[in-house]
């Protein structure tokens, strides 16, 4: 695997992204897939309201086109396709739910869990067949710790929390798409390293495919990614950690997604356990910054530049691996 075939990857899904939007976002605006915005929300946001949404499908149809054209099939293939496409039709169904009956909330809490251990189930039957070590490696250790059957779970978490954590990460114009292209672009480079070919053609199918959707995403945003693109992309980056054998590491090259997850679990915890207090303006972080007077660019910039630092960190240690 060189650098040269993940560059035409990634062009690839990325022409292919900036020629569907304009043929999606007009179709979405015909048939009234605009988002809702919640009213406790900053009041900044409700002038998005109408905008459409759903433009996940615009991500996952490239990533999906490009990955088909340069990837080998294999059960690293399919167990990428499951993770990714898999977590984005529970998405799909959450935003048309949304849609559908005019409400912020989609599918019910019960139901979007049940959705995500089918998928998560599914990767890990792959995962045996592949006979997938069920070690777990310490970034900067040359020592690990053998899990057996325990790693299955270990993965399981692992789809909940990265799916769940990138969703909170999308609510400002092109952050998620920003920092999912960074995190991703980490990614790539180690499945080089780790052999991984599929998983490298994946990660760079994806860079494409977020940067194309940023065309139309960038503030301000011409269309929404909404829960198909972001559960999609928490579902790959998942896989990806784990088919690379760096599932502690996601938690530094995604570290934006951990401190967006945190602070939402930080606030609830808070508001009740301190009869009501809370210790962000609002959760997740990203509008706490925005009630605090930062403009969208700014929140977004500075996002980018720490999902970069951290991106840079996670590559360091694995070269220490």
């Amino acid at each position: 695997m060189d650098y040269t075939s993940l560059f035409w990857t990634l062009g690839v899904s990325f022409v292919l992204a900036v020629l569907i939007g304009p043929l999606f976002i007009p179709l979405l605006r015909r048939l009234k897939f605009g988002q809702h915005i919640r009213e406790e929300g900053p009041e900044s946001h409700q002038k998005k309201a109408g905008t459409p949404t759903m433009g996940g499908i615009i991500i996952l149809f490239a990533l999906t086109l490009a990955f088909l054209k340069f990837a080998d099939r294999g059960l690293e293939y399919w167990s990428l396709i499951v993770a990714c496409l898999g977590f984005g039709l529970v998405g799909f169904l959450d935003d048309y739910i949304k849609i559908a009956f005019k409400r912020n909330l989609g599918l019910t809490a019960k139901q979007k869990l049940l959705g995500q251990l089918l998928f998560s189930i599914v990767f890990c039957v792959l995962l045996y067949k592949m006979d997938h070590s069920t070690a777990l490696s310490f970034p900067g250790a040359d020592w690990s710790l053998e899990l057996g059957w325990g790693y299955y779970v270990l993965v399981v978490i692992m789809f909940f929390a990265a799916s769940n954590a990138v969703n909170f990460t999308d609510g400002v114009d092109g952050l998620l798409s920003g920092t999912s292209a960074i995190a991703f672009g980490a990614f790539a480079i180690i499945a080089v390293e780790a052999t991984q070919p599929q998983a490298a053609v994946f990660c760079a199918a994806t860079v494409g495919a977020v940067l194309g959707f940023l065309v139309f995403n960038a503030h301000p945003a011409k269309i929404f990614m909404g829960d198909i693109g972001s559960l999609g992309l928490g579902g790959g980056i998942a896989a990806v950690a784990i088919l690379t054998k760096t599932e502690l590491l996601l938690l530094i090259i995604g570290g934006v997604f951990v401190i967006e997850m945190l602070s939402v679990i930080i606030q609830v915890v808070s508001f009740k356990t301190r009869n009501g207090k809370r210790v962000f303006k609002m959760s997740p972080i990203h509008h706490h910054f925005e009630l605090s007077g930062w403009s969208e660019w700014r929140v977004v910039s500075t996002f980018w530049f720490v999902g970069l630092l951290l991106a840079g960190t996670g590559l360091i240690l694995y070269k220490g691996l």
